[in-house]
């Protein structure tokens, strides 16, 4: 499969029309059409279900368009990363879940653009298991992860943060107006809770047990969402500090008792090859 034909794909799936899709490609639709053809027969799959104004995706085409768009990413960031090496240049990929520690992350990217303007830095959001998965893959060259998460195979950095677990609950919540939490106070309460893997087991520490006999009603990826949740009183979530803003709005962070922390690192893969760029970043990151 040729990246061109690749492209091809991806702006037909992208544009849901042939006939708009060979007008971004300034190509023929009949050429289209054939180039369509013939990346199917080498597949041996269908990617499209041709309608009477819209193609739609099959399951197949679905699985190449997420796939596709990571292959480009990669060979983009690949050549451009190659072609800029003359100064410390290119760009640099950095994925994490929600937590203040981007604001540390940010004072180092503040003094490597100061030095070096023509780096470019792209940001990807996610939990440790989908940073991870893709730094894997090769498609993040950093990841910023809070523990618990397994991180034998990867070279990492612990940075000198650390997150506080706690409760995010509404207002109206009768354990609003306490300083602290303890696990017996939330045997009861309808909660969310990260999705995140290994989360559970620190948790569960933190119960003295497991956490089977809590009322979980739900998981969350991201906080935010789950945040809109709290606001309408449907359920309250064990979360990190800092990362909803609690000020002006009917949310209050409760911190656990006794103290449940986790720690935060930045991680990449073993043996990787760096841009110029990562170099750098990874220098100025050791200094701290």
């Amino acid at each position: 499969m040729e990246l061109r034909v690749l492209t091809y794909f991806l702006t037909v799936a992208r544009e849901k029309t042939i006939s708009k899709a060979a007008e971004v490609l300034h190509l023929s639709q009949p050429t289209l059409s054939k180039q369509l053809k013939e990346l199917e027969e080498e597949l041996g799959v269908t990617l499209f279900t041709r309608g009477n104004r819209f193609i739609t995706l099959t399951e197949d085409g679905i699985y190449l368009m997420n796939r596709g768009k990571e292959i480009l990413s990669l060979v983009e960031s690949t050549t451009t990363n190659l072609i800029k090496n003359e100064v410390i240049s290119g760009q640099i990929t950095i994925g994490g879940g929600e937590t203040q520690a981007f604001e540390f992350l940010g004072r180092i990217l503040h003094e490597l653009r100061d030095n070096y303007p023509e780096i470019n830095i792209h940001l990807y959001s996610g939990n440790a298991d989908d940073v991870l998965e893709k730094i894997d893959k090769g498609l993040l060259d950093f990841g910023l992860v809070i523990d618990p998460v397994e991180k034998q195979k990867y070279e990492y950095i612990r940075l000198p943060l650390i997150d506080s677990w706690g409760i995010l609950v509404n207002k109206s919540h009768p354990l609003a107006n306490q300083k602290t939490v303890q696990p017996k106070d939330i045997q009861h309460t309808p909660l969310l809770i990260s999705n995140q893997s290994f989360v559970d087991n620190q948790l569960s520490e933190w119960f003295g047990g497991n956490i089977t006999h809590l009322n979980v009603v739900g998981t969350y990826n991201l906080l935010y969402n789950a945040s809109l949740l709290v606001k309408e009183g449907i359920a309250s979530a064990l979360c990190i500090d800092g990362i909803v803003n609690t000020a002006n709005t009917n949310l209050v962070f409760i911190p656990c008792s006794p103290l449940l922390t986790a720690n935060i690192n930045i991680v990449w893969k073993k043996d990787q090859i760096f841009s110029s760029a990562s170099k750098e970043f990874l220098r100025l990151l050791k200094l701290v």
